[in-house]
């Protein structure tokens, strides 16, 4: 279970998709990390000016009160009865000057109010003792000191002031960045999307890779839509284009064979005709019989030619029907041919096609094994045909060159018998035009079965 979950990974990361879905994976993760990063700072910067300009706005609110009345507000900073402000206490000095800030203050009070300012420990600008905000804010009970400044500069009078200004403490939300709940929905979200957008691009490359199979088993595939963006449909249209010069080439190939082979039975016949005459019966004899292995070739070199057209429409057809159909008819004229089983359902096929195929493999079984027997079965999607003869076989690695034009096996062996040694070549040409293959295979108790496979 787990060897066959990794495998299919590895074969996933592999491919155009698993490596798209990867890197955007990871790219958009880390983008929006950084991006959460970015921002986090930023609040941070945000939050820091926004104390800053509190700061300044209590500052110059107390300037402004001291230039009305400097006695009563002075009386009230040493007594604390001003909210967020209070007089300096004595001794403490400014020890690390906050420059942005001292910067603003000279911006609301002149070059000449020589400024300083720096955040210094709450318990330093109000004692326990004289500091309770419990006692004058609801909801503040077990609340946190808020942050101190000490603030000083010289008014218009010339006179040098010096306060404490409070702002209560705000705790910043944890980190975002750190959350690893946040991170999960993070890549979650990535992946989701870098899924999406792999298989849209892979999608035209896929549409490409089933075509090239097609065309690989098949000489009549149908062509690709040309759909999609720009680049995508000029390949698609240079694969087509492809496809119909292949089709093209075949096509002469095929006509020149088939007008050969035409032509060739006109000479022929006349051959024989004067053969007739000749009068040693003995080497008549001999003649007709080199005559009519010509004759046979000529004939199975048309059925080649004619094996490679792709000329048939398609067709759905019982799979079951047509096999019991030939088995009837092949018993009717007393050919030894026996139906074993079904597999029930129906194929998309050339017809024509999957009947001489069928057919070149029974007449090979029966030449060689003397009979035949057929029977089809699925598996995974796909539909074997099975031809079977009770004969000597061949040897295993003599199962592919069967395949080869004019190659034959031993006609000395038992069973054997002469032949063109094309069958088996028209019948592999005849199931390409229906995207399904022939094979050989020696059976266990004896035999040779030649398998027939297309789609289901």
């Amino acid at each position: 279970m787990i060897g066959s979950i990794s495998s299919r990974a590895r074969t996933f990361f592999r491919s155009l998709a698993g490596q798209i879905f990867l890197l955007l994976t990871i790219g958009m993760s880390l983008a929006a990390m950084l991006a959460l990063l970015v921002a986090e700072q930023s609040r941070s910067h945000d939050f820091q000016r926004w104390r800053i300009q509190r700061v300044v706005a209590s500052a110059e609110d107390i300037g402004h009160r001291l230039q009305r009345d400097p006695q009563r507000v002075e009386a009230m900073l040493a007594a604390q009865q001003i909210m967020g402000a209070a007089a300096a206490p004595e001794g403490i000095a400014v020890a690390e000057p906050d420059a942005a800030l001292a910067s603003a203050l000279r911006a609301r009070f002149g070059p000449a109010s020589n400024p300083e300012a720096s955040q210094v420990p709450t318990g330093l600008c109000f004692p326990a003792l004289h500091y309770n905000p419990s006692e004058r804010a609801a909801g503040v009970i077990d609340a946190p000191r808020p942050d101190c400044w000490i603030v000083r500069f010289t008014d218009s009078t010339g006179a040098r002031r010096s306060m404490a200004l409070n702002l209560p403490r705000l705790a910043r939300p944890p980190s975002m960045v750190a959350n690893p709940l946040y991170m999960l929905l993070i890549v979650i979200a990535s992946a989701g999307l870098a899924i999406i957008v792999a298989r849209i691009v892979a999608e035209p490359l896929r549409r490409l890779e089933h075509a090239a199979e097609a065309f690989s088993v098949s000489l009549d595939p149908e062509e690709i839509p040309e759909s999609g963006p720009e680049e995508v449909r000029a390949a698609l249209s240079t694969f087509n284009l492809m496809q119909r010069r292949a089709r093209a080439g075949f096509a002469e190939r095929t006509q020149l064979l088939a007008a050969i082979s035409h032509d060739l039975q006109t000479p022929l016949t006349r051959l024989r005709l004067r053969l007739e005459l000749v009068e040693n019966e003995e080497l008549r004899t001999r003649l007709l019989h080199d005559h009519q292995a010509m004759q046979t070739l000529v004939r199975e070199g048309l059925d080649l030619a004619a094996s490679t057209e792709a000329q048939e429409e398609w067709s759905v057809i019982d799979i079951d029907s047509l096999l019991e159909s030939m088995v009837e008819d092949a018993q009717d004229l007393g050919g030894p041919l026996r139906f074993t089983g079904g597999c029930g359902g129906t194929v998309r096929v050339k017809p024509n096609a999957l009947s001489r195929c069928i057919s070149n493999l029974v007449s090979n079984a029966i030449k060689y094994g003397g009979s035949a027997e057929i029977g089809c079965s699925r598996q995974g999607g796909r539909v074997l045909i099975y031809v079977r003869d009770r004969g000597p076989g061949i040897p295993p690695d003599q199962l592919d060159q069967m395949f080869e034009p004019f190659t034959r096996g031993a006609a000395g062996q038992p069973g054997g018998r002469p032949g063109t040694g094309i069958g088996l070549t028209i019948a592999r040409s005849l199931a390409l035009t229906f995207q399904g293959s022939v094979r050989l295979a020696n059976a266990e108790d004896g035999g040779l079965i030649a398998i027939i496979e297309m789609k289901g």
